[in-house]
């Protein structure tokens, strides 16, 4: 197609198609693009890229989606899609053929006049589809290549880095890659080109195996176009570090790239008398540039095959340094030198990543700000260069509640893992040098954001917590993740939240990035197996040990509740009575306060009330002091196991303590719900708690009062429901719980 000048009064330029003037957006609606989606280990993106895809007008789409023998839920997650929208096209592949063969795959089915390869973890913007088929009907090119942002796993959105070099000034219409040789300053990739199918299938190259596998395609297209248009438009959204993408993890597969490199020279020697020497040094340039960015990009290359991978690019560099070369200058000169003649050491000496290596393994915390200071490194440059350093096969983090302190399911683990498995090391992580003066003694602690801190993040070969790591924490290739969570879920969580106003701010996405870095998840019964691996989507093992945590309650005896009882300081001879409310949406504090204040005068001076307040509830109303039963606020108590055996009844609504509670066979629970009907309705629950309580149930504060004073929470009717309570959640509290999580993960002396 030729383009003309539009009609006087006209808005938008013509194409002259069948023998008639059409404005372009007209022209572009009898346009078939093509787009074909790879798919492989994408469960939790997937949705989000299709729903881009199928919402997209102004073209004749043509949508192909590859799994590529995907091991999650993104087949049948592909199958629905294609229910619904006849557009879809779903190709089954019986084995993984990785990208490279799963567009060759859809490419093989293709039939529309142009082809986007759009990445089943990335998404089109809105209305990407219409702005490139209006400038592919305006000017036809060979490649099309659009602009696009970059998102991140923490919601930042950046725009592309290289877009001034290739808009600013704009370039023409359509151009060639020798009008316009900084477009190979743009990313490589092949998702942000839309390509004229004739022109690639003309060029007899294919998408390489393993990783970089496009480049050895977009060379090629971008070097042979006789026509290439520059849409500055953002068309692509394009996800970066997330866990499992190529850029973000540890593989041997980074030395694939050279098998990449190779199969651009073959395609430049095959055309050499149409490709000028400035054009292959530039094309040699940036395989060498990239060849350098995979070697001194943190995490990337294993530690034992690094120096493997730097022979490999001097040879490369040796073999296809193009006739009459001129190295660069400056810096980028220098670094091509070293690898020019395989000197390691000598380009290791220039690379200040490199040098914060050899001086961060020594230094000591307090020199932190002077090894930023040199280096001008910020805390993320600091921990992804120690993630060069080799890992640690004998160290293990801990850490529980956001750095809080020692506790939980971890603190139990890393008990029981000194005994069975000592030669892994174990360190806690605390929120501060103020939650280190408060850990047991003997235990090894590091405070959050040292230097310290930043290495073994980045070194140990196993990380422990009930919550998630800060987001930034990289899953390193042959690390292990245990996630022991906190809690037997009565209320929905995790995914299950969706909809929900309690979760109006939270981040499924980034949840689901969470969860990609889990190799194990600690189960305490059944219930929480099936609740949790449906709110928490992923490919981890389930351990289903009982809660390690709880080891402590199955195996006390006597002596145990008489020290937990004077620890916490509940007096001799007083009924104690543990309160344990959960948090509700919005500040339930001084309604609790009130609420206090009634139950201790209606249990008298004869009773106890310990009162754990929620964590989210830190800085609350003071607790009641006045007539009737002591009140102790052990909210800040180190070890809720300990006020469990100090308790003789625990009062609670809707907390997972009381499927602790209940590993404690004589201790009777109280449920006050005086709001079950809205907390269920608002929040979600997996069960309907009233319905098999663990004890007795109190709507009222007077009811609530005369079962704990007049023995309704020991009747044998209560009793009973506790038992059968006890019998479904903790099913394998016998004591060993942690046992058989070390002996599952650890290696076991």
């Amino acid at each position: 197609m030729i383009p003309v000048s539009s009609p006087s009064g006209s808005s938008g330029a013509t194409t002259v198609c069948s023998d008639r003037l059409l404005p372009a957006w007209i022209a572009s609606m009898d346009l078939r693009i093509s787009i074909i989606v790879p798919v492989h280990g994408v469960e939790a993106l997937l949705p989000e890229c299709l729903d881009s895809l199928l919402a997209q007008d102004g073209a004749d789409l043509e949508l192909i989606a590859v799994d590529d023998a995907s091991p999650d839920g993104c087949a049948g997650i592909l199958d629905s899609y294609a229910e619904r929208d006849e557009r879809l096209r779903v190709v089954h592949l019986a084995e993984n053929r990785g990208l490279g063969g799963a567009r060759k795959a859809g490419l093989e089915l293709a039939t529309g006049e142009y082809v986007w390869f759009v990445d089943g973890d990335d998404r089109l913007t809105d209305g990407a589809v219409a702005a490139v088929a209006e400038r592919l009907a305006q000017v036809r090119p060979d490649v099309l290549v659009t602009d696009f942002v970059r998102g991140y796993p923490d919601g930042r959105v950046e725009p592309n880095t290289w877009r001034k070099q290739i808009a600013d000034p704009p370039p023409p219409e359509t151009f060639t890659l020798a009008e316009k040789p900084q477009l190979l300053n743009m990313i490589m990739s092949v998702w942000n080109k839309v390509v004229r199918r004739d022109h690639l299938l003309g060029l007899d190259v294919a998408f390489g195996a393993g990783y970089y596998e496009d480049i050895s395609v977009t060379y090629p297209l971008l070097l042979a176009a006789e026509r290439i248009s520059y849409l500055d438009r953002p068309c692509y959204y394009y996800r970066r570090e997330r866990e499992g993408a190529i850029t973000h993890s540890s593989s041997p597969k980074h030395l694939d790239a050279f098998a990449q490199y190779e199969r651009i020279f073959d395609f430049l020697d095959g055309c050499r008398d149409d490709v000028s020497p400035r054009m292959r040094q530039r094309v040699f340039d940036r395989t060498v540039l990239h060849g350098i960015t995979v070697y001194r990009t943190p995490g990337l290359v294993p530690g034992d095959l690094r120096k493997e991978f730097f022979r490999r690019l001097t040879r490369h560099f040796r073999d296809r340094r193009p006739d009459g070369y001129s190295f660069p200058g400056g810096a980028r000169g220098l670094q091509f030198r070293c690898v020019a003649r395989g000197a390691r050491g000598a380009f290791h000496r220039m690379d200040d990543a490199n040098r914060l290596r050899t001086s961060a393994g020594r230094a000591p915390a307090s020199s932190k700000r002077a090894v930023r200071g040199v280096l001008g490194l910020g805390r993320r440059g600091v921990y992804r260069a120690l993630l060069r350093l080799p890992m640690n096969e004998n160290l293990a983090v801990y850490a529980a509640y956001w750095y809080r302190g020692y506790a939980c399911n971890p603190a139990a683990i890393y008990e029981r893992a000194k005994e069975l498995a000592p030669s892994v090391r174990g360190v806690w992580v605390v929120a501060d040098k103020a939650a280190g003066a408060r850990m047991p003694e003997g235990v090894d602690w590091v405070a959050a954001n040292t230097l310290r801190y930043l290495k073994v993040m980045a070194t140990a070969k196993y990380l422990v917590n009930n919550v998630n790591f800060p987001h930034a924490t990289t899953k390193r290739e042959g690390s292990v993740h245990v996630q022991t969570q906190h809690g037997t879920p009565l209320k929905h969580m995790g995914l299950d939240l969706r909809g929900r106003p309690s979760a109006a701010d939270m981040d499924f996405e980034r949840l689901l990035e969470h969860v990609g870095r889990w190799d194990y998840l600690v189960s305490p019964n059944p219930h929480t197996t099936t609740a949790f691996t449906g709110a928490y989507p992923g490919r981890y093992e389930v351990l289903e040990t009982g809660y390690p945590r709880n080891d402590r309650l199955a195996a006390a005896g006597p002596a145990d509740r008489a020290a937990a009882r004077e620890a916490v300081g509940a007096p001799a001879g007083s009924r104690t009575v543990l309160w344990a409310p959960t948090h509700r949406d919005g500040d339930t504090s001084p309604r609790q306060a009130q609420e206090l204040a009634e139950l201790a005068r209606e249990l008298g001076p004869g009773y106890t009330l310990l009162v754990r307040r929620h964590y989210l509830e830190a800085g609350a109303e003071p607790l009641p002091d006045g007539q009737g039963a002591r009140v102790l606020d052990v909210s800040a108590y180190p070890s809720v196991e300990e006020l469990c055996l100090a308790a003789d009844l625990l009062v609670t609504d809707y907390s997972s303590l009381m499927f602790d509670f209940a590993v404690l066979p004589d201790r009777p629970i109280v449920l006050y719900v005086p709001d079950w009907e809205r907390y269920r309705q608002q929040r979600g629950t997996y069960f309907d708690l009233l319905a098999t309580p663990p004890g007795a149930v109190a709507r009222t504060l007077p009811e609530l009062a005369h079962l704990i004073t007049g023995g309704g929470a020991e009747e044998p009717g209560a009793a009973e429901l506790r038992g059968a309570f006890r019998e479904r959640f903790c099913p394998y509290d016998d004591g060993r719980a942690a046992e058989r999580v070390v002996r599952r993960v650890f290696p076991v002396a």
